[in-house]
């Protein structure tokens, strides 16, 4: 879409705050669409093709991963953008890096390192997006990072809503570069925050019914998911109804997911319009100041979406074969900082050096940097070279 054609209250050109370190902006990309580049080339977006969704990289080839939720994210992020006519290129780069700081082994790993580094900064992944873009990524000669947009970055810290209670790193990071975590963000990220619900849902329930711990039966009763494989089933074509169970059920499978993410898209595009309608906004700083998040959905989708999150969580996120492997990844990932921490000459090289030369703060942090960074078949090696005398260093 072009700049002419997004609504006053988009994120615009003439409007940018520039970036961190001033740089000459190119002639033929917008400034969003340079953010989006950079972070598609970053080694942070390629190691999300190795990190867990739900199910670890050796479970299936077919299961979602961080890189391919985060593509399914972008796409319907840009879809409802274009219906709603905001910046598309800045809400495409903010789907595309939301997921930049995720650990190996998903929430597991998480888990591991919030608890390891409690009482050195904390650890949560939202903060590692920041750093991996503003400090991690090593690229550039002239800055760390990758020097994105202001709006990027405030799209990154804020796409929950207001920041409250900062991060020891992004309180830091705030005051050199103000990001004015007090309000809202701009629509733009407000969109690639609920377009992440959006995807989860749908390839959640994909995912869980290809690993067979949902059987689709079981989604009779989900407010919408329910509606959508109902009517998934009565549109069954006649070669649907053929003697294959299997491909019956893949097809209706498919079309229960299609149903569900268009819905939730379709209602959150509906809702939103109508709070634009009543702010009358004039510019994307009228957005960020509203009293309230403007992109949403409506009250009654409101609830269907909890629902189905705490379907997700009852049934398939705390199903005991998903548990054993949590415990397991939870594990092993509270080994290598236990052992890394006690002993950083381990570190390779690049590592070693950063961590000898800190305090010991710095050094812990160091190496939760070098874990988070790790994909799931890296950690799982990594655990063994550090741990089992069979494997080489």
């Amino acid at each position: 879409m072009a700049e002419q054609d997004v609504a006053p209250y988009a994120v615009r050109t003439g409007q940018a705050r520039g970036r961190l370190y001033e740089e000459a902006e190119s002639p033929a990309r917008s400034p969003w669409q340079r953010d989006r580049d950079r972070i598609l080339h970053s080694a942070g977006f390629r190691t999300l093709q190795y990190k867990t969704q739900v199910f670890i990289n050796h479970e299936g080839d077919f299961f979602r991963t961080r890189l391919t939720h985060s593509l399914e994210v972008a796409q319907i992020a840009r879809s409802v953008a274009r219906q709603l006519r905001l910046n598309e290129d800045l809400t495409e780069a903010l789907a595309l890096a939301h997921d930049l700081g995720h650990t190996p082994f998903g929430h597991a790993g998480e888990d591991a390192l919030k608890l390891a580094m409690q009482d050195w900064g904390g650890f949560d992944h939202n903060t590692q997006s920041i750093r991996l873009v503003t400090l991690l990524e090593g690229r550039y000669n002239a800055f760390d990072g990758l020097n994105l947009t202001w709006e990027t970055l405030e799209g990154l810290a804020k796409h929950n809503g207001p920041v409250t209670d900062p991060s020891p790193y992004l309180r830091d990071y705030d005051s050199r570069h103000h990001l004015a975590l007090h309000s809202y963000a701009s629509a733009e990220a407000q969109l690639a925050a609920l377009a992440d619900d959006i995807a989860y849902h749908g390839h959640d329930l994909d995912d869980g019914l290809r690993a067979g711990l949902l059987q689709l039966d079981d989604l009779e009763g989900l407010p919408v998911v329910g509606a959508a494989l109902a009517a998934a089933r009565a549109g069954a074509t006649a070669a649907n109804r053929s003697t294959d169970r299997y491909d019956r059920d893949r097809r209706v499978r498919h079309e229960t997911v299609r149903r569900i993410i268009d819905a939730l898209a379709s209602d959150l595009t509906a809702r939103t319009r109508a709070n634009l309608a009543a702010l009358d906004p004039r510019s994307a700083d009228d957005i960020r100041n509203a009293p309230f998040p403007v992109v949403a959905y409506g009250p009654e989708m409101t609830e269907a979406n909890a629902a189905i999150r705490a379907f997700l969580y009852e049934r398939m996120y705390r199903h005991w074969k998903v548990n054993r492997m949590t415990r397991k990844a939870r594990e092993a990932t509270m080994r290598i900082f236990t052992v890394l921490t006690e002993e950083p000459r381990l570190l390779p090289d690049g590592w070693r050096v950063k961590a000898e030369s800190a305090d010991d703060a710095g050094m812990r942090r160091v190496v939760a940097d070098y874990i988070a960074g790790m994909t799931d078949r890296f950690a799982i090696d990594e655990h063994r070279r550090l741990t089992e005398l069979t494997v080489l260093g």
